[in-house]
C-alpha cells in the first residue's frame, strides 16, 4: 500500500470522485481521498492523499489556489458555466474597459453566494441534489478572499484571465457575479486549477508536477511510481524532527505525552522539560525507535509536554 501524497492532472470530463476510484483500481488500494473538488469539466491539480495520508487530507483542502479562467459573458446558466441549462442570453454591448475594471473590482474580499450546483450542504441535503430536483433555496453568502487578478486577453464577449483566490471561492459565482456587475450576464466557459498552495506545509502543487491518471497506470506497471510519491513527512520541512527513546517508543504509539526525556539525543541543554526553547503550540515530527515517521506532536508549556496532534499510524 502507497503512503503519502500525489500530484493528480484531472482531465475534463472525470468528477473528483472519478478520480478516486480510478486510482482504487489502478493502486488496488481503498484508502485514498482528495483534497479539493474541482467540476467535472475543469481540469488540473488535484492533491490525493494515500493511505497513511488521508489524515491530512483537512489540513491541505480549501488552501490557496491559483486558476486561469474564461468568462463569457451575455449569457446565464442554472449551473454557472457552460454545461447548464440556459436561462438568458444578451448582446454585450460594454467596452473593453468597463469590462477590465468590473473584473480588477473584485480584487480583495468579497461576499459571494455559492452556486445552487455544489456540494454545500443545507439542512443536510447537499444543494446539487436539491437544484436537480427542481428546487432553489437561499443560500448565505460566504466572505472569500480574491488575491490577485490578471487578464491575459480579451475577445469579448471571451474574457481569459488568471486568478489567485483563497480557500471557499467559486470561480463559477465569480464569473457569475462579474457579469451581474456589468448587466449582461456571464458564465464560467473553462477552467484549469494552475497550482494549489498548501501553506501550512510550505508545498505548492503545481500543474506543471502532475501526472495523468495514464501516467500514472505507467508509471505502476513500471514500478516506479513511488518516487512520484511524497512521503507524508517531506510535506513539513520547516518542523524539527525528534526521535523517541526506547522508552518513549511504547508511549508513543499509545499516543501519550511526551517529554523532553523521550527524546533521544543529548536534552540536557533544557533541563528537565523544553520549555526553554519551545513557545506554546509548536509542533514536532515524531519519529519511533527505528527512525520510522509516526506523528505530529504538538507542545503545551501549560504541562511542559507534548500531546499528540497528529498520528500517522
Amino acid at each position: 500500500m502507497y503512503h503519502g501524497v500525489i500530484n493528480v492532472y484531472k482531465e475534463s470530463g472525470f468528477t473528483s470522485f472519478d478520480v478516486v476510484a480510478k486510482l482504487r483500481g489502478i493502486l488496488r488500494q481503498k484508502k485514498i481521498g482528495h483534497t479539493g473538488t474541482l467540476d467535472p469539466e475543469a481540469e488540473g491539480v488535484l492533491v490525493v492523499c494515500l493511505g497513511k495520508a488521508t489524515r491530512l487530507c483537512e489540513v491541505l483542502t480549501d488552501k490557496d489556489k491559483s486558476y486561469e479562467a474564461t468568462l463569457l459573458l451575455g449569457k446565464r446558466t442554472d449551473t454557472e458555466d457552460s454545461t447548464g441549462t440556459v436561462l438568458s442570453q444578451q448582446e454585450v454591448s460594454v467596452s473593453e474597459q468597463e469590462v477590465r475594471e468590473a473584473i480588477l473590482s473584485f480584487v480583495g474580499g468579497y461576499d459571494q453566494i455559492p452556486p445552487m450546483y455544489s456540494a454545500i450542504k443545507v439542512h443536510g441535503k447537499k444543494l446539487y441534489e436539491l437544484a436537480r430536483a427542481g428546487i432553489e433555496v437561499e443560500r448565505a453568502p460566504r466572505h472569500v478572499m480574491i488575491h490577485a487578478i490578471e487578464i491575459e486577453s480579451m475577445e469579448l464577449p471571451y474574457v481569459r484571465f488568471r486568478i489567485s483566490c483563497g480557500k471557499g471561492t467559486y470561480i463559477r459565482s465569480l464569473c457569475r457575479d462579474i457579469g451581474d456587475r456589468l448587466g449582461c450576464g456571464g458564465i464560467m466557459d473553462k477552467l484549469v486549477r494552475d497550482s494549489v498552495n498548501a501553506t501550512e506545509t510550505g508545498r505548492i502543487f503545481t500543474k506543471e508536477d502532475a501526472l495523468t491518471l495514464q501516467q500514472i497506470e505507467e508509471l505502476e506497471r513500471a514500478g516506479s511510481l513511488e518516487k512520484y510519491i511524497l512521503p507524508i513527512d517531506s510535506l513539513f520541512p520547516k518542523l524539527e524532527r525528534r526521535y523517541v527513546t526506547t522508552a518513549g517508543h511504547k508511549k508513543l504509539y499509545n499516543g501519550n505525552l511526551l517529554k523532553a526525556g523521550d527524546f533521544a539525543g543529548d536534552r540536557s541543554r533544557q533541563g528537565e522539560d523544553d520549555s526553554m526553547i519551545c513557545a506554546d503550540g509548536t509542533e514536532c515530527l515524531v519519529y519511533d525507535e527505528k527512525g520510522t515517521f509516526t506523528a505530529i506532536y504538538r507542545y503545551h508549556a501549560s504541562i511542559r509536554a507534548w500531546k499528540a496532534a497528529k498520528m500517522f499510524l
